[in-house]
Protein backbone atom coordinates (compact mmCIF):
# COMPACT_ATOMS: atom_id res chain seq x y z
CA UNK A 1 0.00 0.00 0.00
CA UNK A 2 1.34 3.20 -1.23
CA UNK A 3 1.50 6.37 0.96
CA UNK A 4 -1.08 8.08 -0.54
CA UNK A 5 -3.46 5.37 0.05
CA UNK A 6 -2.55 5.00 3.73
CA UNK A 7 -3.14 8.15 4.48
CA UNK A 8 -6.71 7.73 2.91
CA UNK A 9 -7.71 5.19 5.18
CA UNK A 10 -6.07 7.19 8.02
CA UNK A 11 -9.07 9.75 6.88
CA UNK A 12 -12.72 9.81 8.51
CA UNK A 13 -14.71 7.60 6.23
CA UNK A 14 -16.60 10.19 3.67
CA UNK A 15 -18.45 8.58 1.02
CA UNK A 16 -18.19 10.08 -2.55
CA UNK A 17 -22.07 10.22 -2.75
CA UNK A 18 -22.16 12.49 0.34
CA UNK A 19 -19.25 14.92 -1.03
CA UNK A 20 -20.41 15.35 -4.63
CA UNK A 21 -23.92 16.87 -3.96
CA UNK A 22 -25.12 19.69 -1.65
CA UNK A 23 -28.66 19.04 0.23
CA UNK A 24 -30.70 21.48 1.43
CA UNK A 25 -30.48 21.91 5.35
CA UNK A 26 -33.33 21.64 7.33
CA UNK A 27 -34.66 23.12 10.95
CA UNK A 28 -34.08 21.06 14.31
CA UNK A 29 -37.86 20.94 15.56
CA UNK A 30 -38.65 23.61 17.93
CA UNK A 31 -42.28 23.37 18.89
CA UNK A 32 -45.08 20.48 19.32
CA UNK A 33 -46.96 19.82 15.85
CA UNK A 34 -49.91 18.13 14.23
CA UNK A 35 -49.41 16.67 11.24
CA UNK A 36 -51.31 13.34 9.31
CA UNK A 37 -48.21 11.31 9.25
CA UNK A 38 -44.97 11.74 10.93
CA UNK A 39 -42.07 9.64 9.12
CA UNK A 40 -39.26 9.35 11.28
CA UNK A 41 -35.97 8.11 9.33
CA UNK A 42 -34.48 10.03 5.91
CA UNK A 43 -32.74 6.99 4.54
CA UNK A 44 -35.05 5.48 1.49
CA UNK A 45 -37.71 3.95 3.28
CA UNK A 46 -38.12 6.91 4.99
CA UNK A 47 -37.95 9.19 1.88
CA UNK A 48 -39.96 7.23 -0.20
CA UNK A 49 -43.19 6.97 1.78
CA UNK A 50 -43.06 10.99 2.74
CA UNK A 51 -42.71 11.35 -0.96
CA UNK A 52 -45.63 8.75 -1.83
CA UNK A 53 -47.94 10.26 0.73
CA UNK A 54 -47.33 13.55 -0.06
CA UNK A 55 -47.92 13.45 -3.82
CA UNK A 56 -51.04 11.92 -2.20
CA UNK A 57 -52.07 14.74 -0.35
CA UNK A 58 -50.96 13.95 2.94
CA UNK A 59 -49.38 16.37 5.90
CA UNK A 60 -46.52 14.43 5.93
CA UNK A 61 -43.97 15.46 8.48
CA UNK A 62 -40.30 13.73 8.33
CA UNK A 63 -37.43 13.97 11.09
CA UNK A 64 -34.09 12.20 11.17
CA UNK A 65 -32.13 12.15 14.28
CA UNK A 66 -28.73 13.81 12.05
CA UNK A 67 -28.96 14.73 8.68
CA UNK A 68 -31.22 12.97 5.88
CA UNK A 69 -29.15 10.36 3.63
CA UNK A 70 -26.31 10.14 6.08
CA UNK A 71 -26.92 6.61 6.96
CA UNK A 72 -27.17 3.37 5.67
CA UNK A 73 -28.63 4.95 2.02
CA UNK A 74 -25.97 7.52 2.29
CA UNK A 75 -23.51 4.87 2.55
CA UNK A 76 -24.81 2.50 0.23
CA UNK A 77 -22.80 0.94 -3.35
CA UNK A 78 -26.33 2.07 -4.75
CA UNK A 79 -27.24 -1.10 -7.02
CA UNK A 80 -30.76 -1.24 -7.85
CA UNK A 81 -31.43 -4.68 -8.52
CA UNK A 82 -33.45 -8.13 -7.33
CA UNK A 83 -30.51 -9.70 -7.67
CA UNK A 84 -29.93 -9.99 -3.84
CA UNK A 85 -27.11 -12.69 -3.49
CA UNK A 86 -27.62 -16.25 -3.67
CA UNK A 87 -31.65 -15.65 -2.21
CA UNK A 88 -33.94 -17.24 -4.47
CA UNK A 89 -32.88 -20.95 -4.42
CA UNK A 90 -33.21 -20.80 -0.80
CA UNK A 91 -36.39 -18.78 -0.47
CA UNK A 92 -38.42 -21.75 -2.59
CA UNK A 93 -37.21 -24.05 -0.64
CA UNK A 94 -37.84 -22.05 2.64
CA UNK A 95 -40.69 -20.63 1.99
CA UNK A 96 -42.52 -21.75 -1.66
CA UNK A 97 -42.42 -20.56 -5.23
CA UNK A 98 -45.31 -18.54 -5.36
CA UNK A 99 -43.79 -16.77 -2.40
CA UNK A 100 -40.79 -16.70 -3.98
CA UNK A 101 -41.54 -15.32 -7.51
CA UNK A 102 -43.73 -12.63 -5.54
CA UNK A 103 -40.51 -11.36 -3.84
CA UNK A 104 -38.63 -10.98 -6.92
CA UNK A 105 -41.88 -9.15 -9.09
CA UNK A 106 -42.09 -6.68 -6.15
CA UNK A 107 -38.08 -6.22 -6.23
CA UNK A 108 -38.69 -5.44 -10.13
CA UNK A 109 -41.70 -3.45 -9.69
CA UNK A 110 -39.22 -1.12 -7.29
CA UNK A 111 -36.71 -0.85 -9.62
CA UNK A 112 -39.50 0.14 -12.47
CA UNK A 113 -41.03 2.53 -9.83
CA UNK A 114 -37.53 4.45 -9.40
CA UNK A 115 -36.90 4.01 -13.01
CA UNK A 116 -40.31 5.71 -13.43
CA UNK A 117 -39.94 8.55 -10.91
CA UNK A 118 -36.07 9.39 -12.50
CA UNK A 119 -37.82 9.97 -15.94
CA UNK A 120 -41.09 11.30 -14.48
CA UNK A 121 -39.32 13.73 -12.13
CA UNK A 122 -36.69 14.40 -15.00
CA UNK A 123 -33.98 13.46 -12.06
CA UNK A 124 -30.19 13.87 -13.38
CA UNK A 125 -28.81 10.92 -10.89
CA UNK A 126 -26.26 9.05 -13.55
CA UNK A 127 -29.18 6.22 -13.33
CA UNK A 128 -27.75 3.86 -16.00
CA UNK A 129 -28.81 0.10 -16.82
CA UNK A 130 -26.58 -2.64 -15.82
CA UNK A 131 -26.07 -6.55 -15.77
CA UNK A 132 -25.99 -8.02 -12.04
CA UNK A 133 -23.70 -11.18 -11.53
CA UNK A 134 -23.42 -13.42 -8.55
CA UNK A 135 -19.98 -15.62 -9.38
CA UNK A 136 -18.16 -18.80 -7.58
CA UNK A 137 -14.74 -18.92 -7.37
CA UNK A 138 -14.81 -22.37 -5.00
CA UNK A 139 -16.17 -25.88 -5.67
CA UNK A 140 -18.36 -25.76 -3.07
CA UNK A 141 -20.11 -22.29 -4.30
CA UNK A 142 -20.17 -23.42 -8.35
CA UNK A 143 -22.78 -25.59 -6.58
CA UNK A 144 -24.60 -23.30 -5.28
CA UNK A 145 -24.43 -20.68 -7.93
CA UNK A 146 -26.03 -23.99 -10.37
CA UNK A 147 -28.70 -24.30 -7.98
CA UNK A 148 -29.54 -20.53 -8.00
CA UNK A 149 -29.97 -20.55 -11.80
CA UNK A 150 -31.97 -23.65 -11.70
CA UNK A 151 -34.08 -21.46 -9.30
CA UNK A 152 -34.17 -18.38 -12.06
CA UNK A 153 -35.54 -20.42 -14.53
CA UNK A 154 -38.02 -22.07 -12.18
CA UNK A 155 -39.71 -18.42 -11.59
CA UNK A 156 -39.06 -17.11 -15.09
CA UNK A 157 -36.37 -14.64 -14.72
CA UNK A 158 -34.46 -14.37 -18.07
CA UNK A 159 -30.89 -15.24 -17.11
CA UNK A 160 -27.20 -17.42 -18.26
CA UNK A 161 -25.11 -19.73 -16.54
CA UNK A 162 -21.41 -18.73 -17.46
CA UNK A 163 -18.31 -19.74 -17.23
CA UNK A 164 -16.41 -15.91 -17.64
CA UNK A 165 -16.93 -12.63 -16.36
CA UNK A 166 -16.35 -9.57 -18.76
CA UNK A 167 -13.91 -8.37 -16.09
CA UNK A 168 -10.68 -10.41 -15.44
CA UNK A 169 -11.37 -12.24 -12.74
CA UNK A 170 -10.59 -16.37 -12.28
CA UNK A 171 -14.25 -17.71 -11.63
CA UNK A 172 -15.76 -21.21 -11.81
CA UNK A 173 -19.12 -20.19 -13.19
CA UNK A 174 -21.45 -17.02 -12.41
CA UNK A 175 -25.50 -15.98 -12.91
CA UNK A 176 -26.54 -13.30 -14.75
CA UNK A 177 -29.92 -11.45 -14.21
CA UNK A 178 -30.88 -8.84 -16.97
CA UNK A 179 -31.36 -5.57 -17.25
CA UNK A 180 -30.81 -4.15 -13.61
CA UNK A 181 -29.47 -0.65 -12.73
CA UNK A 182 -27.05 1.47 -10.92
CA UNK A 183 -27.49 5.70 -9.56
CA UNK A 184 -26.13 8.25 -7.30
CA UNK A 185 -28.25 7.54 -4.32
CA UNK A 186 -27.84 11.13 -2.89
CA UNK A 187 -29.09 12.71 -6.16
CA UNK A 188 -31.84 10.36 -6.26
CA UNK A 189 -33.20 11.06 -3.15
CA UNK A 190 -33.13 15.39 -3.32
CA UNK A 191 -34.74 14.68 -6.07
CA UNK A 192 -37.59 12.91 -3.31
CA UNK A 193 -36.79 15.69 -0.59
CA UNK A 194 -37.55 18.78 -2.76
CA UNK A 195 -40.87 17.01 -4.36
CA UNK A 196 -42.35 16.59 -0.34
CA UNK A 197 -41.24 20.22 0.38
CA UNK A 198 -43.19 21.80 -2.82
CA UNK A 199 -46.04 19.29 -1.94
CA UNK A 200 -46.60 20.67 1.38
CA UNK A 201 -44.34 18.40 3.62
CA UNK A 202 -42.37 19.50 6.72
CA UNK A 203 -39.13 18.23 7.29
CA UNK A 204 -36.50 18.35 10.81
CA UNK A 205 -33.26 17.40 10.88
CA UNK A 206 -31.18 16.71 13.68
CA UNK A 207 -34.55 15.93 15.45
CA UNK A 208 -34.44 12.45 17.59
CA UNK A 209 -37.26 10.55 17.80
CA UNK A 210 -37.58 9.13 21.58
CA UNK A 211 -40.35 7.64 21.98
CA UNK A 212 -44.27 7.13 21.02
CA UNK A 213 -47.12 7.43 23.25
CA UNK A 214 -50.63 6.28 22.29
CA UNK A 215 -53.82 7.54 22.98
CA UNK A 216 -56.46 9.51 21.08
CA UNK A 217 -53.83 9.89 18.78
CA UNK A 218 -50.27 9.02 17.71
CA UNK A 219 -47.77 11.21 19.13
CA UNK A 220 -43.78 10.94 18.43
CA UNK A 221 -41.83 12.63 21.04
CA UNK A 222 -38.75 13.75 20.66
CA UNK A 223 -35.50 13.85 22.71
CA UNK A 224 -35.66 17.47 23.58
CA UNK A 225 -39.52 16.89 24.46
CA UNK A 226 -41.58 18.43 21.81
CA UNK A 227 -44.41 16.10 20.52
CA UNK A 228 -45.75 15.27 16.93
CA UNK A 229 -49.25 14.16 16.93
CA UNK A 230 -50.41 12.26 14.07
CA UNK A 231 -52.71 9.71 12.67
CA UNK A 232 -49.64 7.52 11.91
CA UNK A 233 -46.17 6.87 12.36
CA UNK A 234 -43.45 5.35 9.89
CA UNK A 235 -40.17 3.86 12.04
CA UNK A 236 -37.72 3.95 8.64
CA UNK A 237 -34.92 4.83 11.01
CA UNK A 238 -33.05 1.47 10.13
CA UNK A 239 -32.89 -0.04 13.92
CA UNK A 240 -36.22 0.60 15.17
CA UNK A 241 -36.38 3.14 17.91
CA UNK A 242 -39.53 2.55 19.36
CA UNK A 243 -40.19 -1.63 19.97
CA UNK A 244 -43.15 -2.19 20.94
CA UNK A 245 -42.96 -5.48 22.40
CA UNK A 246 -41.59 -6.36 19.06
CA UNK A 247 -38.61 -7.82 20.52
CA UNK A 248 -36.71 -6.18 17.46
CA UNK A 249 -33.57 -5.98 18.92
CA UNK A 250 -33.39 -10.54 19.32
CA UNK A 251 -35.22 -10.32 15.54
CA UNK A 252 -32.08 -8.34 13.72
CA UNK A 253 -28.46 -8.85 13.27
CA UNK A 254 -26.46 -6.09 12.55
CA UNK A 255 -24.13 -6.16 9.93
CA UNK A 256 -21.03 -4.02 8.95
CA UNK A 257 -19.23 -4.06 5.51
CA UNK A 258 -16.73 -1.94 3.63
CA UNK A 259 -16.34 0.33 0.21
CA UNK A 260 -13.44 1.62 -1.44
CA UNK A 261 -13.39 4.20 -4.66
CA UNK A 262 -10.68 4.25 -6.35
CA UNK A 263 -9.12 5.34 -9.96
CA UNK A 264 -8.02 2.03 -11.77
CA UNK A 265 -5.68 1.28 -14.62
CA UNK A 266 -7.58 -1.13 -16.04
CA UNK A 267 -10.67 -0.01 -16.91
CA UNK A 268 -13.77 -1.05 -16.01
CA UNK A 269 -16.18 -2.93 -18.29
CA UNK A 270 -19.50 -1.69 -17.25
CA UNK A 271 -21.62 -4.37 -15.12
CA UNK A 272 -22.16 -5.31 -11.38
CA UNK A 273 -20.80 -7.88 -9.85
CA UNK A 274 -21.35 -9.61 -6.47
CA UNK A 275 -18.75 -13.13 -5.13
CA UNK A 276 -21.01 -15.93 -3.42
CA UNK A 277 -18.08 -17.07 -0.74
CA UNK A 278 -16.96 -14.87 1.57
CA UNK A 279 -15.43 -12.92 1.97
CA UNK A 280 -17.50 -11.17 -0.03
CA UNK A 281 -16.51 -8.86 -3.13
CA UNK A 282 -18.83 -6.28 -4.98
CA UNK A 283 -17.90 -4.57 -8.01
CA UNK A 284 -19.87 -1.61 -9.62
CA UNK A 285 -18.24 1.84 -11.37
CA UNK A 286 -19.62 5.43 -10.88
CA UNK A 287 -18.55 8.40 -12.31
CA UNK A 288 -16.30 11.58 -10.25
CA UNK A 289 -17.73 15.29 -10.75
CA UNK A 290 -14.77 15.15 -13.56
CA UNK A 291 -16.45 12.46 -15.73
CA UNK A 292 -13.61 9.92 -14.66
CA UNK A 293 -14.39 6.41 -13.59
CA UNK A 294 -14.34 5.33 -10.09
CA UNK A 295 -14.13 1.90 -9.41
CA UNK A 296 -16.56 0.26 -6.09
CA UNK A 297 -14.56 -2.19 -4.45
CA UNK A 298 -17.08 -3.21 -1.39
CA UNK A 299 -17.38 -6.21 0.73
CA UNK A 300 -15.82 -7.94 3.47
CA UNK A 301 -18.65 -8.00 5.72
CA UNK A 302 -18.91 -9.41 9.57
CA UNK A 303 -21.67 -8.71 12.58
CA UNK A 304 -21.09 -5.53 14.03
CA UNK A 305 -18.68 -4.91 17.00
CA UNK A 306 -16.47 -8.48 16.03
CA UNK A 307 -13.89 -9.22 14.25
CA UNK A 308 -10.40 -8.16 13.25
CA UNK A 309 -9.39 -4.71 13.12
CA UNK A 310 -11.74 -2.50 10.77
CA UNK A 311 -9.18 -0.68 9.21
CA UNK A 312 -7.76 -4.45 7.92
CA UNK A 313 -11.40 -4.82 5.96
CA UNK A 314 -10.46 -1.74 3.71
CA UNK A 315 -6.84 -2.65 3.15
CA UNK A 316 -8.25 -6.22 2.04
CA UNK A 317 -10.44 -4.72 -0.44
CA UNK A 318 -7.84 -1.98 -2.10
CA UNK A 319 -5.55 -5.52 -1.97
CA UNK A 320 -8.49 -7.25 -4.36
CA UNK A 321 -9.04 -4.25 -6.29
CA UNK A 322 -5.12 -4.22 -6.88
CA UNK A 323 -5.34 -7.64 -8.25
CA UNK A 324 -8.14 -6.98 -10.12
CA UNK A 325 -7.90 -3.56 -11.56
CA UNK A 326 -4.90 -2.20 -10.65
CA UNK A 327 -5.51 1.17 -8.19
CA UNK A 328 -3.59 4.19 -9.08
CA UNK A 329 -5.13 5.95 -5.99
CA UNK A 330 -7.94 5.60 -3.38
CA UNK A 331 -9.98 8.56 -3.52
CA UNK A 332 -12.70 7.61 -0.35
CA UNK A 333 -13.47 4.86 1.71
CA UNK A 334 -16.55 4.24 3.76
CA UNK A 335 -18.42 2.09 5.67
CA UNK A 336 -22.42 0.90 6.43
CA UNK A 337 -24.55 -1.43 8.58
CA UNK A 338 -27.41 -2.69 7.62
CA UNK A 339 -29.80 -5.11 9.07
CA UNK A 340 -30.53 -8.98 8.68
CA UNK A 341 -33.73 -10.82 9.65
CA UNK A 342 -34.56 -14.03 11.24
CA UNK A 343 -35.67 -15.31 7.33
CA UNK A 344 -33.59 -12.65 5.41
CA UNK A 345 -36.58 -10.96 4.48
CA UNK A 346 -37.40 -7.41 5.52
CA UNK A 347 -39.99 -6.68 8.13
CA UNK A 348 -42.29 -3.99 6.13
CA UNK A 349 -45.61 -3.37 8.35
CA UNK A 350 -47.60 -2.68 11.34
CA UNK A 351 -44.69 -2.81 14.03
CA UNK A 352 -47.21 -5.54 16.31
CA UNK A 353 -50.62 -6.84 15.50
CA UNK A 354 -51.77 -4.47 18.55
CA UNK A 355 -50.03 -1.54 16.77
CA UNK A 356 -51.92 -0.60 13.48
CA UNK A 357 -50.54 2.96 12.98
CA UNK A 358 -47.64 2.08 14.11
CA UNK A 359 -45.44 0.92 10.77
CA UNK A 360 -41.92 -0.09 10.48
CA UNK A 361 -39.32 -0.37 7.82
CA UNK A 362 -36.34 -2.28 8.57
CA UNK A 363 -33.74 -5.63 7.82
CA UNK A 364 -33.51 -5.13 4.31
CA UNK A 365 -30.05 -7.39 3.97
CA UNK A 366 -27.88 -5.10 1.95
CA UNK A 367 -30.34 -4.43 -0.27
CA UNK A 368 -32.36 -1.47 0.59
CA UNK A 369 -32.23 0.31 -2.93
CA UNK A 370 -35.34 -2.16 -4.09
CA UNK A 371 -36.56 -3.26 -1.12
CA UNK A 372 -36.63 0.00 0.91
CA UNK A 373 -38.51 1.34 -1.94
CA UNK A 374 -40.96 -1.28 -1.80
CA UNK A 375 -41.19 -0.35 1.65
CA UNK A 376 -42.36 3.07 0.87
CA UNK A 377 -44.96 1.35 -1.30
CA UNK A 378 -46.03 -0.86 0.72
CA UNK A 379 -46.63 1.44 3.83
CA UNK A 380 -47.85 4.40 1.74
CA UNK A 381 -50.40 1.96 0.74
CA UNK A 382 -51.60 1.05 4.29
CA UNK A 383 -51.88 4.22 5.28
CA UNK A 384 -53.94 5.61 2.25
CA UNK A 385 -56.30 2.38 2.12
CA UNK A 386 -54.55 0.90 -1.01
CA UNK A 387 -54.33 -3.12 -1.44
CA UNK A 388 -50.48 -3.54 -2.19
CA UNK A 389 -49.91 -7.46 -3.69
CA UNK A 390 -46.48 -7.54 -1.33
CA UNK A 391 -47.63 -6.81 2.01
CA UNK A 392 -48.30 -10.19 3.48
CA UNK A 393 -44.90 -11.24 2.33
CA UNK A 394 -42.99 -8.80 4.50
CA UNK A 395 -45.73 -8.09 7.61
CA UNK A 396 -43.23 -8.40 10.48
CA UNK A 397 -45.87 -10.48 12.49
CA UNK A 398 -44.80 -13.71 10.62
CA UNK A 399 -42.56 -16.38 12.31
CA UNK A 400 -41.65 -19.44 10.40
CA UNK A 401 -39.95 -22.14 12.44
CA UNK A 402 -37.39 -23.02 10.22
CA UNK A 403 -35.13 -20.73 9.38
CA UNK A 404 -36.99 -18.22 12.00
CA UNK A 405 -36.11 -20.42 14.81
CA UNK A 406 -32.67 -21.77 14.29
CA UNK A 407 -31.63 -18.47 13.36
CA UNK A 408 -33.22 -16.56 17.12
CA UNK A 409 -31.49 -19.39 18.77
CA UNK A 410 -28.24 -18.75 17.15
CA UNK A 411 -28.08 -15.32 17.40
CA UNK A 412 -29.26 -14.97 21.20
CA UNK A 413 -26.39 -17.17 22.16
CA UNK A 414 -24.12 -15.11 20.13
CA UNK A 415 -25.61 -11.73 21.85
CA UNK A 416 -25.22 -13.89 25.36
CA UNK A 417 -21.63 -15.04 24.45
CA UNK A 418 -20.64 -11.56 23.98
CA UNK A 419 -22.03 -10.23 26.95
CA UNK A 420 -20.03 -12.19 29.23
CA UNK A 421 -16.63 -12.21 26.92
CA UNK A 422 -17.10 -8.59 27.26
CA UNK A 423 -17.42 -8.64 30.67
CA UNK A 424 -14.22 -10.96 31.07
CA UNK A 425 -11.76 -9.05 29.11
CA UNK A 426 -9.82 -6.72 31.56
CA UNK A 427 -7.17 -4.30 29.67
CA UNK A 428 -4.06 -3.09 31.14
CA UNK A 429 -3.49 -0.14 28.68
CA UNK A 430 -3.38 3.02 30.51
CA UNK A 431 -5.28 6.27 29.31
CA UNK A 432 -1.82 8.27 29.11
CA UNK A 433 -0.59 5.36 26.80
CA UNK A 434 -2.74 6.30 24.13
CA UNK A 435 -0.85 7.75 21.08
CA UNK A 436 -2.19 10.49 19.00
CA UNK A 437 -4.89 8.88 16.42
CA UNK A 438 -5.33 5.67 18.79
CA UNK A 439 -7.99 4.30 20.52
CA UNK A 440 -7.87 1.38 23.04
CA UNK A 441 -9.97 -0.43 25.94
CA UNK A 442 -8.44 1.09 29.27
CA UNK A 443 -8.43 0.79 33.01
CA UNK A 444 -9.24 3.51 34.98
CA UNK A 445 -9.97 3.11 38.71
CA UNK A 446 -10.67 -0.95 38.19
CA UNK A 447 -13.08 0.01 35.42
CA UNK A 448 -13.04 -1.37 31.48
CA UNK A 449 -13.33 2.04 29.58
CA UNK A 450 -12.60 3.14 26.12
CA UNK A 451 -10.30 5.72 25.11
CA UNK A 452 -9.29 7.50 22.38
CA UNK A 453 -6.92 10.23 21.77
CA UNK A 454 -7.65 12.79 18.72
CA UNK A 455 -4.80 13.73 15.77
CA UNK A 456 -4.39 16.95 17.95
CA UNK A 457 -3.60 15.08 21.41
CA UNK A 458 -6.90 15.66 22.88
CA UNK A 459 -8.58 12.45 25.21
CA UNK A 460 -11.78 11.37 25.18
CA UNK A 461 -12.61 8.90 27.89
CA UNK A 462 -16.06 6.85 28.09
CA UNK A 463 -17.35 3.54 29.92
CA UNK A 464 -17.53 0.90 27.33
CA UNK A 465 -20.71 -0.41 28.51
CA UNK A 466 -23.37 -0.14 26.06
CA UNK A 467 -26.66 1.53 27.07
CA UNK A 468 -29.06 -0.84 25.77
CA UNK A 469 -28.43 -3.44 26.95
CA UNK A 470 -25.14 -3.76 28.82
CA UNK A 471 -23.05 -5.67 26.23
CA UNK A 472 -19.17 -4.08 26.51
CA UNK A 473 -18.14 -2.46 22.91
CA UNK A 474 -15.22 -2.82 21.24
CA UNK A 475 -13.27 -0.05 19.05
CA UNK A 476 -13.76 0.45 15.27
CA UNK A 477 -10.28 1.54 14.31
CA UNK A 478 -11.40 1.96 10.76
CA UNK A 479 -14.82 4.27 11.67
CA UNK A 480 -13.19 5.98 14.59
CA UNK A 481 -16.34 4.24 16.31
CA UNK A 482 -17.04 2.15 19.17
CA UNK A 483 -19.33 -1.07 18.56
CA UNK A 484 -21.33 -2.94 20.24
CA UNK A 485 -21.09 -6.59 19.28
CA UNK A 486 -24.64 -7.34 20.25
CA UNK A 487 -27.30 -5.53 18.69
CA UNK A 488 -25.38 -3.15 16.71
CA UNK A 489 -25.16 0.07 18.51
CA UNK A 490 -22.07 2.27 17.51
CA UNK A 491 -21.29 5.36 19.50
CA UNK A 492 -18.80 8.13 18.38
CA UNK A 493 -15.43 9.03 20.35
CA UNK A 494 -17.27 11.18 23.12
CA UNK A 495 -19.57 8.89 23.43
CA UNK A 496 -23.01 10.19 21.72
CA UNK A 497 -24.93 7.71 20.02
CA UNK A 498 -24.34 7.28 15.97
CA UNK A 499 -26.57 4.16 15.45
CA UNK A 500 -29.21 2.43 17.44
CA UNK A 501 -30.88 0.12 19.25
CA UNK A 502 -29.58 2.33 22.23
CA UNK A 503 -31.00 5.99 22.86
CA UNK A 504 -28.71 6.88 25.44
CA UNK A 505 -24.89 8.08 25.27
CA UNK A 506 -22.02 6.33 26.81
CA UNK A 507 -20.93 7.85 30.23
CA UNK A 508 -17.99 9.74 29.73
CA UNK A 509 -15.47 9.36 32.26
CA UNK A 510 -12.63 12.10 31.62
CA UNK A 511 -13.04 13.70 34.58
CA UNK A 512 -11.75 10.72 36.99
CA UNK A 513 -8.41 10.86 35.07
CA UNK A 514 -7.10 12.70 38.31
Amino acid sequence: MDTQNNHTFNQQPEPFWRESVQLPVFPKLGQNIKTDVAVVGGGIAGITTAYLLAKSGKKVTLIDAGRLVNGTTGHTTAKITAQHGLIYDELINHFGEGFTKKYYEGNMKALSFMEETIKNESIECDYSKQDAYVYSTTDEYKKKVEKEFEAYLTLGIESELMEKLPIDLPIKNAVIMKEQAQFHPVKYHKALVDSIVENGGQIFEETAAKTINEGESTQVVTEEGYHIDSEYVVIATHFPFYDGMGAYFARLKPDRSYTIAAKTTKDFPGGMYLSAEDPTRSLRYTEDTNGEKLVLIGGDNHKTGQGQDTLKHYEALEEFGNTVFGIQDVKYKWSAQDLISLDKVPYIGPLTKKHPAILVATGFRKWGMTLGTLAGQILSDHILGNHNLYSDLFKPSRFKADPGIKRFLKENANVAGQLVKGKLDIPTKKADEIENGEGAIVLVNGRRCGGYRDEKGKLFVVDTTCTHMGCECSWNHGDHTWDCPCHGSRFAVDGTVVEGPAKEPLTRVDDQLG
